[in-house]
């Protein structure tokens, strides 16, 4: 009998990842990394990626598999964080994730699943799964552990899960956090934009997104973007600034030039697909030098990440 296609797949993935060169090039934690509070990292480890959404879908198991398939699979939704880890060799792929376990359980999770390959479902169960792609995150579908937690606190619930595993000698490890929640309306049209600048002179735009520490502006963004279109051609006498802000993690500097950067990303979008005259638009990064929040707290943070439309 042929092979199931996942299998065949899967076999020559290893193989392929068995001719990389090994990953310990990489020395530092990539730009804008950070271990998400309480939980950490497995001591001499490196962030290789980093990756926050203040809204996402992630998939997590709760219970192993059962003949091949699911028993407890999770859509999570809300805002997900995301970091891969790389460790040199040295430790086993149990110590790191028994290290993570014990984190986690003093953070307050409970333990829904706690399994090595074979107990938690082998290949298929690495494939229904969240994990960032390579090289960012290693996932080797004949040896890992996986973790799935979920704690409840002050009425919001939260879930996290690890992943260890290993490429050549070095452990990797991925952690996933859920803080599940409702997207927030972050749209904001025309007509609040006119008020906003008219009352107060500028107005706070969260609807326009980018990854983590980038200045590309992402196809969500559009609709906030069209928004402001049609502010400026409903009144073709108005120009404003436009003003990036960041929160304060990462260096004042960086932070300057990242809000700089992204205001000109939105400035030229609006030249760009919208036909804005480039001379209505003037832009300027003040990163965390502007704060509406506290950034001392994850939810002050995210209030302090945004574009904002200023009156001359």
């Amino acid at each position: 009998m042929p092979a199931p296609k996942h299998i065949l797949g899967s076999l020559v993935l290893a193989a392929l990842l068995s001719l990389q060169a090994p990953a310990s090039a990489q020395t530092r934690d990539v730009p804008g990394a950070r271990d998400y509070p309480g939980i950490g990292r497995f001591a001499g480890s490196v962030a290789t990626a980093y990756v926050v959404k203040d809204f996402d879908a992630t998939r997590m198991q709760a219970a192993a598999f059962k003949d091949g398939q699911p028993t407890d699979a999770r859509r999570l939704e809300g805002r997900i964080v995301r970091i891969a880890y790389r460790t040199n060799p040295g430790p086993s792929i149990l110590e790191v994730s028994r290290n993570f376990e014990t984190q986690l359980a003093k953070a307050g999770f409970e333990t829904l699943l706690a399994c090595d390959t074979d107990a938690c479902g082998a290949i298929p169960f690495t494939e229904s799964i969240d994990t960032l792609p390579v090289p960012q995150m290693w996932v080797d579908g004949f040896n890992y552990r996986y973790y799935a937690g979920r704690k409840t606190e002050g009425g919001r619930e939260t879930w996290a899960s690890v992943i260890v595993s290993q490429n050549n000698q070095d452990i990797t490890a991925q952690v996933t956090v859920a803080e599940l929640g409702a997207i927030a309306n972050k749209m904001v049209d025309a007509a609040a934009m006119a008020k906003g600048l008219g009352e107060t002179g500028h107005i706070a735009l969260y609807g326009i997104y980018f990854d983590t520490d980038k200045a590309v502006l992402k196809p969500e963004s559009r609709p906030t973007l069209e928004q402001i279109a049609k502010l400026l051609t409903s009144q073709p006498q108005l120009s404003v600034f436009i003003v990036g802000h960041t929160d304060s993690q990462g260096a004042y500097d960086y932070n300057l030039d990242l809000s700089k950067r992204r205001a000109e990303a939105v400035a030229a979008e609006l030249v760009k697909s919208f036909r804005i005259a480039q001379t209505r638009l003037r832009t300027a990064g003040v990163g965390l030098l502007a704060p509406v929040g506290s950034n001392a707290t994850e939810a002050g943070r995210a209030l302090n990440r945004r574009v904002e439309l200023v009156a001359p």
